[in-house]
């Protein structure tokens, strides 16, 4: 069973740096982002072992945030080979981000 894998500064880099990877940029109190974690859950089952599925909760790895730009949540950056290739903000479908995963994959 896939589980999406939780980033802190210390194994982003490494996480991230090789292939395709969606981090989920969340925090508990957030709504939306508790709406979309099912979703999350659901991508990192069904890419398991192809694509990374990350969260990063944004009040513990707030280093991350800033480096990354994060002014709203959830906010979702995909990234290929270290790179933020693409980012979405706000609750979306599961569809969208499948399309968005595949289309750079």
């Amino acid at each position: 069973m896939g589980k999406y894998i939780e980033l802190t500064k210390e194994n982003f880099d490494s996480t991230t740096k090789n292939g395709v990877a969606l981090v989920d940029f969340w925090a508990p109190w957030c709504g939306p982002c508790r709406m979309l974690a099912p979703v999350i859950d659901e991508l990192a089952e069904e890419y398991e072992g192809k694509v990374a599925i990350c969260k990063v909760n944004t009040d513990e790895q707030d280093e991350l945030s800033a480096k990354y730009g994060i002014r709203s949540i959830p906010s979702i950056i995909f990234m290929k080979n270290g790179e933020v290739v693409d980012q979405i903000t706000g609750a979306v479908s599961k569809q969208v981000l499948k399309d968005k995963i595949d289309s750079i994959s």
